[in-house]
């Protein structure tokens, strides 16, 4: 299974043409995740100028409910593995997706090669 970030989850439906071949093909397999962070993170950041999407509630149905997209909420397992990573990235929502994947052992699809350093498996180009 490949767990997309929240860029990747948006630019998947927005500018799919901004995703590398590799992501685009990824896309096509089926096996794929969007994890509730990524909701929480657009909602968070909605007020900003670099807001992703500026109506989350509305982005989230129309594009993740309505269709089906598996969503991997946040359990147990998942904080516990948030416990245990170092801090070296800053973004808490980055960090927690790193957590998931590497919980649910699958990959993560981000552009961000940061997160590699925390072992988990990363996709992107």
């Amino acid at each position: 299974m490949y767990l997309l970030d929240t860029h990747a989850l948006v630019w998947a439906i927005t500018i799919p043409e901004r995703l590398p071949a590799r992501v685009r093909e990824i896309l096509t397999t089926g096996e794929l995740a969007a994890s509730v962070v990524s909701y929480w993170e657009l909602v968070i950041k909605k007020g900003r100028g670099s807001a992703l999407v500026l109506e989350p509630k509305v982005w989230w149905e129309q594009y993740i409910t309505r269709h089906a997209v598996e969503v991997l909420p946040v359990r147990v397992a998942h904080i516990d593995r948030l416990d245990n990573l170092p801090a070296w990235h800053r973004d808490p929502f980055d960090r927690m997706l790193v957590a998931q994947a590497l919980a649910e052992n699958c990959a993560l699809v981000s552009r961000d090669s940061a997160l590699g350093q925390y072992g988990a498996s990363l996709v992107w180009e």
